[in-house]
């Protein structure tokens, strides 16, 4: 005797032919009370806050779990926790909000959104469709890069993009910062506390920061400036080890040491899914949030480096994941 099980979205199943075989049939659309799209600090943190209060979450994330935290060799300044990888952290996070009954999905595109409506609707590109009740954005940023040879080998590896995660690591070491900006003038002076010598490097024959923070640049003791080069690659065996950079008025090719690379020459938020959409961008596309962590979309909160904010720390991260995930709360209880 043959029987086929077809299960509905109410597990209720038809006898329909010979033999025993049970086939699942998936609701086109799965609804979650919050659906939170990022996977970094803030959208974990989020997840654990959400699903610790038994709101039925799902964490939607393009890559991997951990955002750029994961890209992170060390950490020595997450409070109460020391010298832990940016990787074991992210991990330890995702198990935290699994362990509460956070669904997680990674390496998912998204393909069509609809926030405007009462219910928030969400298609990816594999088909596979959801919705929710609120949504809660961490998409998170990510720093500008040079885009040169041995790049992406070094990243974390004795090339930053961050002085106050990394500063501490470089305790009499020789530096160089690349940039022009204020951040890069600023974060210049700021390394000068824990390197030996911090060498700047930037394209063009003057700065774009204030005077005040050039001429801060500019009379330190510690600080070498090098106008009109740009850094055309990058070599070390286990960690970076030294670079080779251009004059740009003379095309001459230089090669200098050093134990490590920070650089500042601007940050983007991961926004581009949501540009020309409902959701408020500020001239910088950020997401454009009040106190609250709340969009201008009834239901949309936002948390994160995808937000207008002055510092993107992990501690940061993980403030804005909780206040949101609070908030959604709030409005999920008030439906």
């Amino acid at each position: 005797m043959r029987i086929i099980c077809e299960f509905n979205r109410l597990n209720n199943y038809k006898i329909c032919g010979n033999l025993f075989k049970i086939q699942l049939i998936y609701m086109e659309n799965q609804h979650y009370q919050a659906i939170i799209i990022g996977g970094g600090p803030a959208g974990l943190t989020a997840g654990i806050y959400l699903s610790r209060a038994k709101v039925k979450t799902l964490i939607l994330d393009s890559s991997i779990a951990g955002g750029q935290m994961i890209l992170t060799h060390k950490i020595a300044n997450y409070p109460g926790v020391e010298n832990i990888s940016g990787y074991q952290l992210s991990m330890n996070m995702l198990n935290q909000a699994k362990s509460f009954g956070c669904d997680v999905m990674s390496g998912i595109s998204i393909q069509k959104i609809d926030f405007e409506s009462t219910i928030k609707r969400l298609e990816l590109s594999n088909g596979k469709q959801f919705s929710s009740d609120v949504i809660i954005l961490a998409t998170g940023g990510r720093s500008r890069t040079l885009g040169i040879e041995g790049e992406e080998l070094f990243k974390g590896k004795g090339i930053s993009y961050c002085a106050t995660c990394d500063g501490d690591f470089f305790q009499d070491k020789e530096i160089a910062v690349v940039g022009g900006g204020n951040t890069a003038l600023e974060e210049a002076v700021s390394l000068t506390k824990f390197a030996k010598k911090v060498t700047i490097f930037h394209q063009f024959d003057h700065f774009q920061g204030s005077k005040y923070a050039e001429e801060e640049a500019r009379n330190h003791p510690k600080i070498e400036i090098h106008l009109n080069t740009k850094l055309t690659r990058f070599y070390g065996e286990d960690s970076l080890e030294s670079v080779d950079y251009i004059d740009v008025t003379s095309n001459e090719i230089h090669h200098q040491l050093f134990d490590g690379v920070f650089v500042f020459i601007g940050y983007e938020a991961n926004t581009e899914f949501l540009q020309g959409r409902c959701i408020e961008l500020n001239k910088f596309k950020e997401i454009v949030v009040d106190s609250n962590l709340q969009t201008n979309v009834k239901g949309v909160f936002a948390a994160g480096d995808a937000t207008t904010k002055k510092y993107r720390q992990i501690t940061t991260a993980v403030a804005d994941g909780t206040v949101a995930a609070l908030n959604a709360i709030e409005f999920l209880k008030a439906l």
